[in-house]
């Protein structure tokens, strides 16, 4: 591996969100009710882009880049582009050429089952990442980028979304009468109504994981007895790659969890290989899902175990659907989420959600369809869904909270499907 790159001056602005989310009213009723989730989001994006890691930035932007083409956004491919992304590499990669370095090989070969079908992962995925010399802190840094690239890719669409619900041909009282009653101040419709660009290009790679078989094995590589089916029942997870020891964790990497787990946890161990990403991952994590104000909490978690179902992971999805139950007191209705079989294609992408919201009451049939849309490869999120989302009785804030519960899982699923696997404890 080559050595760390001193911390990159590229075209990236100052501060991304401004350029992202500029103009919406997610980014106003954020920064005036929430604003460390803007924080947290903006630390993360500077771990990722600006400080010295063993690829450099533009081999990272251009990689970021692909996987904003794949998710289908125009935001983010446009972002990267122009915040430096190698654009030989980029073009190269998007149009599917074999690329002549073998670590930029396996990097990108990676990303690819990261950002499309996570949920067909394999330990030998890893083996291969090792086999090109990719050592496990890079293999991190991997899927934490495209992770994270994930998640702000649903953030934006839930941006443009907020800002094609305030039309600037609209009349400007109304809009400023909705935006008065949802918290927001200054929220310019011309601006907040400005044309989206145009779309990501397409992308024709196939990642190497496309035609596997879906259905889960019994055991884990480990042979320990692992979960096929969805659950709420509480799960353990075994790792693919090597977790430092408790006594070998530096003080910044125990810093970096410590606002969510001991250091007994084997899965926060290993992502604090990446420190600095973690540990503003952590303090996002904490302020998306517990802070008071906002859409109730058992609603978020039900958000999340959503998301976990679209992507197809079952122990993010046990963890956050038990949540949802002991907030809501709606077991049933969690179970019936849960029970739900998505027809999926040869990339075991999910070829339509709406049914996850089968059986359910009104609102949580909006919030299920909704949240299921988000969370789906190419996000879709509307104006119409905002309506739909105001229609059951929910401000603008509620909104944001429902559309960052939902990315943030975009996050969350993809780390936990492609650096290890869901088992039952020894006494089940």
């Amino acid at each position: 591996m080559t050595a760390p790159t001193a911390p990159h001056a590229s075209h990236t602005p100052h501060d991304p969100l401004a350029t992202l989310l500029g103009g919406s009213p997610l980014l106003s009723v954020l920064s005036e009710s929430k604003p460390e989730v803007l924080a947290h989001t903006r630390e993360a994006y500077s771990a990722l882009y600006a400080d010295a890691h063993p690829l450099p930035a533009p081999v990272l932007h251009a990689l970021a880049a692909v996987v904003a083409a794949q998710q289908g956004s125009a935001e983010l491919y446009a972002h990267h582009r122009a915040a430096g992304a190698d654009a030989s590499l980029l073009d190269a990669a998007l149009a599917g050429e074999d690329l002549p370095d073998p670590v930029l090989a396996a990097v990108f070969r990676h990303a690819d089952i990261v950002s499309v079908s996570p949920a067909l992962a394999e330990p030998e995925d890893q083996e291969h990442l090792m086999t090109a010399g990719i050592d496990p802190d890079l293999v991190v840094l991997l899927g934490q980028l495209v992770s994270f690239e994930s998640y702000l890719i649903r953030l934006v669409a839930g941006a443009r979304a907020l800002a094609d619900a305030y039309p600037g041909t609209a009349d400007a009282g109304t809009a400023e009468s909705g935006a008065a009653e949802s918290g927001i101040t200054e929220v310019g419709t011309a601006e907040a109504s400005a044309a989206a660009p145009a779309d990501a290009p397409e992308s024709t790679r196939v990642p190497a994981s496309r035609g596997r078989d879906g259905q889960r094995s019994d055991r884990t590589r480990e042979g320990r007895l692992r979960p096929t089916a969805f659950t709420q029942k509480m799960l353990e997870w075994e790792p693919w790659v090597p977790a430092p020891a408790a006594d070998e964790l530096t003080k910044e990497q125990i810093a970096s969890f410590a606002a969510k787990s001991g250091t007994g946890n084997v899965y926060f161990r290993l992502i604090s290989r990446t420190p600095g990403v973690t540990k503003a991952r952590s303090a996002l994590d904490n302020e998306v899902f517990l802070s008071k104000a906002g859409l109730p909490k058992g609603e978020r978690e039900l958000a999340a175990a959503v998301s976990s179902k679209v992507n197809d992971c079952v122990y993010c999805a046990s963890v956050h659907a038990r949540k949802a139950t002991q907030r809501t007191k709606r077991e049933e209705d969690v179970d019936r989420v849960l029970a739900v079989t998505l027809p999926r294609d040869t990339d075991w992408v999910a070829s339509s959600v709406e049914q996850l919201a089968d059986g359910q009451d009104e609102r949580w049939t909006v919030l299920v369809e909704t949240a299921a849309r988000l969370a789906a490869l190419r996000p879709e999120f509307t104006a119409a869904d905002v309506a739909r989302l105001r229609g059951i009785g929910l401000g603008d804030l509620e909104i944001a909270d429902l559309v960052a519960s939902t990315a943030f899982f975009g996050w969350a699923n993809r780390l936990m499907l492609t650096l290890g696997e869901p088992y039952w404890p020894e006494a089940e």
